[in-house]
């Protein structure tokens, strides 16, 4: 549901600068998607780090921003599913940046960076996904597995462009940014594999 109508001119005048500049020159390995018709629905496109069981997926991000925004924080989402302990079942993210460590000041991009870095730091502490928290406690070979197989069926084939044109709507800041290039996956299964794997998954 749209927030627009709660936020300040000025602070949706401060989004869309943010959005704007993160457009121009976004952080390594991160793209956001620009939506002119709720510019409170901000949505990007996250890709896994190297050396993770998330590398070589592009995940899907989307932050609502509340009314209390910029002095309350927004809540995030991995639309992509995604095997973490931090991330619950309907997407949902936990991050200290999010919660008691909230400033108003820290803007969209470090929100963003914070979400890339527990993809390569996760915390178990604070797990909404118990299961995935125990086990990487416990059995972190298990757990690369897992989140390996997650990654590969639901991340690899992620389009961003096409995310961009559906979420956009036509005007020329969207226009300007739904054409964003996006990397393409070198590593596609085929669907047979896939069909396996899900089935695989389900059984675990």
């Amino acid at each position: 549901m749209s927030n627009v109508e709660n936020l300040s001119p000025q602070i949706i005048r401060g989004i869309i600068k943010e959005l704007h500049e993160l457009a121009n020159n976004p952080p390594e390995g991160i793209r956001v998607s620009i939506n002119e018709a709720d510019i409170s629905d901000i949505q990007a496109f996250v890709e896994g780090p190297a050396g993770t069981p998330y590398s070589n997926g592009t995940f899907r991000i989307k932050l609502c921003l509340g009314k209390e925004f910029p002095v309350g924080p927004p809540k995030a989402y991995f639309m992509t599913k995604v095997f973490h302990p931090n991330v619950a079942k309907n997407g949902e993210i936990c991050v200290n940046t999010l919660k008691k460590d909230w400033k108003p000041d820290l803007g969209i991009k470090h929100i963003l960076l914070t979400i890339k870095c527990l993809l390569i730091v996760p915390n178990p502490e604070s797990a909404l996904n118990e299961e995935a928290g125990k086990l990487l406690l416990e059995d972190y070979e298990e757990y690369y597995k897992r989140a390996s197989m997650m990654t590969e069926i639901h991340a690899q084939n992620v389009k961003c462009n096409k995310f961009s044109r559906e979420l956009c709507s036509e005007g020329p800041l969207a226009k300007k940014y739904a054409s964003m290039s996006s990397q393409k996956s070198s590593n596609i299964e085929k669907p047979k594999l896939l069909k396996d794997k899900k089935r695989t998954l389900k059984r675990l």
